[in-house]
């Protein structure tokens, strides 16, 4: 997975920081009775809706390494549409390509 520098940059700088930050997001993560492909999925969402490019990128990266198609995380997008309208979806869908089209 290609991580982004500025997070790099960071991570070198505050390590301690990014060490708390991570552990929460896998905290978050294994809370529950989601597998990681669905987690994937609906972090994809959430930054979409949010209108979030970087982390649409990064959380687009993390669920094709779960295991989800680029057919599943086009379609999670899709799914954001009635919430978010057509052109933000739209914008959403270009930074899945961007990252699936590689």
């Amino acid at each position: 997975m290609s991580i982004p520098k500025p997070y790099q940059q960071m991570k070198e700088k505050h390590p301690d920081l990014l060490s708390a930050y991570e552990a929460l997001g896998d905290a978050c993560a294994k809370a529950g009775p989601l597998d990681a492909k669905t987690v994937a999925m609906i972090k994809l969402a959430i930054s979409t809706t949010a209108g979030l490019e970087g982390a649409a990128h990064s959380h687009t990266r993390k669920a094709l390494e779960a295991g989800c198609t680029a057919a599943e995380l086009e379609h999670v997008v899709h799914l954001c549409t009635p919430t978010i309208g057509f052109p933000s979806m739209m914008r959403g869908r270009s930074w899945v390509t961007d990252v699936t089209e590689k």
